[in-house]
């Protein structure tokens, strides 16, 4: 007998029900400028951090420096023959503020493809992997190991004026921005596809070549994978991988190590490993009903029998959104264009009709609608790309599109070292006199 976990067994479940009486008591009681809730509850809400390049509001979605998807769908510049902003155009807007012109997102296509050689030991680290190791954590072990590079670590040693930190930041944060669809596509190859691995093209824009040396030649494809990085680089900095990244990187931490640890943080299933759980469900959907063509009395028994055993229904609710995802919204609309007759793509659409009628009959779901996970995996399975343990690791190529420009403009402000206030359960007890 474990003397020692059975005595935490057992203070854990007294201090438990405790904590829950706490919130349920005292949630709205105030000390000093937060509320018993605020602090219990992760510090939702809490307004305390800068982010400048997107904001999101609960009622109107994302916005990227103001921009909102359509808008940026609209106005940033497109491959040629292509339908969906490119990804180059975005990180340009939240960077500097500015709607970027076709040269100068030419210019940043091909500024990343010159600086997007890896290290032979990057790939060496990664092979030494178990080829069954989830491919989010060889993504971060291949970031950590092409830390040995960072420009900002070694002139930092060598002794630098703050002044200069941004110049180093931005330098690191390019050429990783560069490197990581190359070693994401060898992870890909390497744990699906026997390793055998396709070659960059420098010919095509970053998305564009990474959806080929991932296997996808389909000019569809390339435009979802352009769409998907765009819609996915940012969303405010208090989620947990953004806001991991700040953190980390306000001990000084350089581009690699913050982002390594905010990968770690979007590898989480109540956060970026979400895209591959909502697919799963809905393929043991299938599985459990024996058919791709569920009727939507089905779907209706399915969501209640999967609530009733205590499981939540992937893909719906978010922290702050009140109203669909406008990123679902924009997948949609992309599936509605370019995919005709998906039976999954279907089973998707099904659902956005009936799980926010069951999940808003409950009362107590403050978001009942869709998120950005709900309909990512369906349009990738459309294309053949059915690895969705995989799912994950395009999310934080794209997510490192937002996080690395907030960090360029960490450095830039002079922003201090994060480090919050934290408070015991026996101090909240005694300020409510509980």
């Amino acid at each position: 007998m474990d003397q020692l976990k059975e005595k935490f067994r057992k203070l854990a479940e007294v201090k438990k029900e405790e904590l829950k009486r706490l919130n349920k008591e005292f949630s709205e009681v105030q000390i000093d400028t937060v509320n018993v809730g605020q602090i219990i509850g992760g510090m939702r809400g809490i307004e305390a951090m800068l982010w400048d390049t997107s904001s999101l509001d609960a009622d109107e979605g994302i916005r990227f420096r103001g921009y909102s998807i359509p808008e940026l769908q609209a106005k940033l510049p497109k491959a040629e023959g292509g339908t969906e902003p490119l990804p180059e155009g975005l990180f340009w807007l939240m960077l500097v503020d500015e709607i970027p012109t076709e040269e100068e997102v030419k210019w940043l296509s091909n500024e990343w493809s010159k600086r997007s050689i890896v290290n032979d030991s990057v790939f060496k680290a990664i092979d030494a992997l178990s080829i069954d190791t989830h491919p989010m954590t060889q993504f971060t072990v291949a970031i950590m190991a092409m830390q040995s590079n960072s420009i900002f670590a070694a002139k930092y040693d060598e002794g630098m004026s703050k002044n200069d930190y941004w110049d180093v930041m931005y330098e690191d944060s390019m050429n990783l921005i560069a490197k990581l669809p190359v070693v994401a596509a060898y992870i890909y190859r390497r744990t699906f596809h026997a390793g055998k691995h396709i070659p960059s093209d420098s010919n095509l824009d970053w998305g564009g070549n990474y959806a080929k040396m991932l296997g996808y030649e389909n000019e569809d494809f390339k435009n979802l994978m352009r769409l998907y990085l765009t819609i996915h680089a940012d969303h405010e900095g208090g989620n947990a991988s953004a806001h991991t990244v700040h953190l980390v990187g306000s001990t000084l931490s350089d581009a690699y190590l913050s982002l390594a640890a905010g990968m770690n943080a979007l590898a989480g299933p109540l956060h970026g490993l979400a895209n591959q759980e909502v697919i799963k469900w809905i393929f043991e959907l299938i599985e459990e009903l024996g058919t791709t063509k569920p009727s939507k009395d089905q779907l209706r028994k399915y969501i209640n029998d999967t609530l009733a055993s205590g499981k939540v229904v992937p893909g719906y609710g978010h922290a702050v959104l009140r109203k669909p995802d406008p990123r679902f919204t924009a997948q949609k609309l992309f599936a509605e264009q370019f995919i005709k007759n998906d039976d999954i793509v279907q089973i998707v659409w099904d659902l956005f009709e009936v799980v926010p009628e069951i999940l808003g009959g409950i009362g107590k779901i403050k978001n009942p609608w869709p998120n950005v996970d709900a309909h990512s995996g369906a349009l990738l399975v459309h294309y053949g790309f059915k690895e969705y343990n995989y799912y994950t690791v395009l999310f934080g190529v794209s997510r490192a599109l937002g996080v690395l420009a907030a960090l360029c403009w960490d450095r830039a402000l002079g922003l201090s070292l994060e480090r919050p206030k934290s408070v015991t359960t026996e101090y909240l007890k005694k300020v409510v006199n509980f």
